[in-house]
């Protein structure tokens, strides 16, 4: 009787360790997504930091073209208003797509394209897009572990009853392949 007893005591510690474990792990994967996160939010904040100027230069060379400036302006609003990961991906796939179209305006701007201020926006923009293109890529790398983490044998017998919920990974624009529509 008592050898019985300290086999299932010692069976439920082991399953308590087990499951101890796991729940430390997935609760690990969990910040490291998090944290891959904030770090494409502040590669995002100092894009959206940079297009005040640059649509302001644009302004400056190419005022008549307010629909595509209007574009940017709008796709930035949403960007920043934007509440969830969820949300801002979405939002920052337009804000893509807005800049693409600016850049393409600029390129019939001889003027324009040769301004100090407006090449220095968009190296400073480029190396921030460079930065977000890296950010992206480690969020996708730690979101898919976390997937896997939650969706595989023995972790998913407890991760959703302990509140794991997988994550929607950053994709790229769906048009993003596509070349900028261009008018004059």
């Amino acid at each position: 009787m008592i050898v019985e007893l300290v086999v299932v005591l010692v069976v439920l510690v082991v399953l308590a360790a087990v499951v101890i474990g796991l729940y430390n792990n997935l609760v690990k994967l969990r910040n490291m997504v998090d944290n891959a996160w904030a770090q494409v939010d502040v590669q995002l904040q100092r894009r959206l930091d940079l297009i005040p100027n640059l649509v302001e230069t644009v302004k400056g060379y190419a005022s008549h073209e307010s629909d595509t400036l209007e574009g940017v302006t709008q796709a930035r609003a949403a960007v920043m208003s934007a509440s969830s990961p969820e949300g801002k991906m979405q939002a920052d796939n337009l804000l893509t797509g807005a800049l693409k179209n600016l850049f393409a305006v600029a390129e019939s701007y001889p003027d324009l394209k040769a301004s100090v201020n407006f090449q220095q926006l968009q190296a400073e923009l480029s190396d921030t897009e460079d930065k977000i293109s890296y950010m992206r890529q480690s969020y996708n790398d730690t979101v898919m572990k976390f997937n896997t983490a939650i969706q595989t044998f023995p972790a998913v017998l407890i991760a959703g009853a302990m509140g794991f919920k997988a994550r929607e990974s950053f994709d790229a624009v769906s048009a993003a392949d596509a070349a900028p529509e261009v008018r004059f």
